[in-house]
């Protein structure tokens, strides 16, 4: 196996178990079934394992916890771990923009909001911590991120949730592709982490498209506003071509869902005409505005327009990204598994999909062995050498 996945000079901080959510659960058996098999492949340690009391319990046929959320009744609920966590380091998955999930309230069927899964996995946090060695929550999509900074006379609601996870006594936040990664400062003395996405975008794109010319006078990268600029620099920087921006002209006179109206998509770059161009953004909400940057970018003659986002919420349904795409102003929109998708979307001809099953295993499996992520988190060298291959025609 990959250096990635094993290690040969340390022993896990404790026995591992996973707290895959019934949000995540699906999800969650993807990244148990990878750890198994990385640890399968871990000779050295299994050999080791029998005369070193620590490694008792590395190799198991799964590392995954059943646990419960029950509710009464009045809509109350209460966490339950139904097996033992104690001396054990705990990882608590939770999906919590799945909207598919229901529960009953005074006999009436609800939806479960984003608020009712962050309570359920606080409920299950505080039911773990008293016995397990060490509790850390991986919460691909940071709960409240959208509202992570104050213009006016609001709540901070992603700043205090993770006050609260810390205060509680958890030791590792894990997300991924955070709106704005700079929320971390709520807990400046505590562990928090938004790993990227970027080279399971770069895998996805280049095994589903062989048309693809990875030189600066035909690809571009695109940041559709000015909170992406990270991601598409790092990306363009990889791909060794030019970048451009959109930014978003308000009416800021007006107030429409919570939020101030587009009233236009300037752009600043170099011509895209001729040119396949990749839009990089942490998430689709609506997609509107994602697909009036699609627009602008065939207007200006882009030969190619590609979707690469790491959440694909599609809260405005899917009908206007069919017709988008029946009208070729865009090509294909690749997003990841780390959130709930309809099974509808996944049969979609304009869709394709990144596993991060993998990756996320390759994180659990690497804070248990209490190491450092440096590794993971930059996953520079992996993307330089999937675009080699790319170009040697080896993929």
């Amino acid at each position: 196996m990959a250096k990635d996945y094993t290690f040969k000079n340390t022993i896990p901080l404790a026995p591992l178990k996973i707290i895959a959510m019934e949000n995540c659960s699906d999800f969650g058996k993807k990244v148990d079934e990878y750890i198994v098999s990385f640890r399968k492949n871990d000779e050295e340690i299994l050999k080791a394992r029998e005369n070193n009391v620590e490694f008792r319990g590395y190799d198991r046929a799964s590392y995954l916890t059943s646990v419960d959320c029950p509710r009464f009744g009045s809509g109350e609920s209460k966490g339950m771990i139904n097996e033992s966590v104690r001396g054990a380091d705990v990882f608590i998955m939770a999906d919590v923009i799945n909207y598919s999930m229901t529960y009953r309230l005074y006999g009436r069927e609800h939806q479960m909001s984003p608020d009712d899964h962050y309570q359920d996995m606080k409920r299950l946090v505080s039911t773990a911590l008293s016995t397990a060695r060490r509790v850390n929550v991986v919460m691909p999509f940071l709960y409240e991120s959208r509202q992570h900074k104050r213009t006016q006379r609001e709540s901070l609601d992603c700043a205090m949730a993770l006050e609260e996870l810390a205060n509680m006594g958890v030791a590792n936040i894990i997300t991924f592709d955070a709106h704005d990664p700079r929320v971390q400062n709520a807990i400046p003395l505590h562990d928090f982490d938004s790993f990227p996405a970027v080279y399971q975008f770069m895998k996805t794109l280049l095994n589903a498209d062989k048309t693809l010319t990875i030189d600066k006078n035909s690809l571009m990268v695109i940041s559709p506003d000015e909170g992406a600029m990270g991601r598409a620099v790092y990306l363009a920087n990889n791909l060794g071509v030019d970048m451009g921006m959109f930014y978003k002209r308000r009416d800021y006179s007006k107030i429409v869902n919570g939020k101030n109206p587009i009233v236009a998509h300037e752009f600043l770059g170099s011509d895209v005409e001729g040119k396949d161009v990749i839009i990089i953004d942490d998430m689709i909400a609506s997609g509107d505005s994602m697909l009036d940057t699609a627009r602008e970018l065939k207007r200006r003659k882009a030969k190619k327009v590609i979707v690469c986002c790491t959440f694909g919420l599609f809260t405005g349904g899917f009908q206007h990204f069919d017709e988008a795409y029946e009208s070729g102003d865009f090509d294909y929109v690749i997003t990841t598994n780390l959130n709930y998708r309809k099974p509808e979307l996944l049969e979609k001809p304009w869709y394709r999909e990144a596993d991060m099953a993998k990756y996320v295993a390759t994180i659990i499996n690497t804070l248990n062995h209490d190491v450092s992520t440096s590794g993971v988190m930059s996953p520079t060298e992996k993307i330089q050498r999937l675009i080699n291959r790319y170009k040697d025609d080896d993929m």
